[in-house]
């Protein structure tokens, strides 16, 4: 009964979740769309994403938009930005693509750094072959972009339970 009130107050705390890529065109705008979808119906998650080099404005990659539409998810409005400390301040989680990511934004923003996570560590696939990167799939055609998505199916379960157990 303890551990049920408990549960129910974490589920009900908001959270902002911020995906963060290279150019905020395929990757984070990916999972951003794929983490709406999976807590479609929870007031309590608010999604986002940035680039870490992102032009401002910029829409999400037709392959990026199609894969979304696939899967019944959408990114009405969505414009590139590029990761500030503002955008950070906001975020209770940060999930970043790369060791890259990961390192430049610990760099940029050390007072963020307790809520940076990367990607790959909630899908259980790292491996010496793939390492900890969410590969960039941007040039490469639409299977890529579907291998990127089954990084995120398999990280995206996680993502949310560990979300809502801090």
């Amino acid at each position: 009964m303890v551990w049920d009130r408990a549960r129910s107050a974490a589920m009900s705390t908001p959270k902002h979740v911020l995906f963060v890529c290279t150019g905020n065109t395929c990757r984070s705008p990916l999972a951003e769309g794929l983490l709406r979808l999976a807590t479609a119906g929870r007031n309590d998650f608010t999604v986002s994403s940035a680039g870490i080099a992102a032009a401002k404005g910029a829409p999400a990659s037709k392959e990026t938009q199609n894969l979304l539409k696939k899967r019944g998810a959408s990114l009405e409005k969505f414009k590139s930005r590029p990761v500030t400390d503002a955008c950070l301040r906001l975020a209770t989680h940060v999930f970043v693509m790369t060791e890259g990511h990961l390192a430049a934004l610990e760099s940029r923003f050390p007072e963020h750094a307790d809520r940076l996570f990367l990607v790959r560590e909630f899908a259980g696939m790292t491996d010496k072959r793939s390492g900890t990167d969410v590969p960039d799939p941007i040039g490469m055609g639409p299977a890529a972009y579907e291998d990127v998505a089954r990084i995120f199916d398999a990280a995206i379960p996680s993502i949310i339970a560990y979300i809502d157990q801090t």
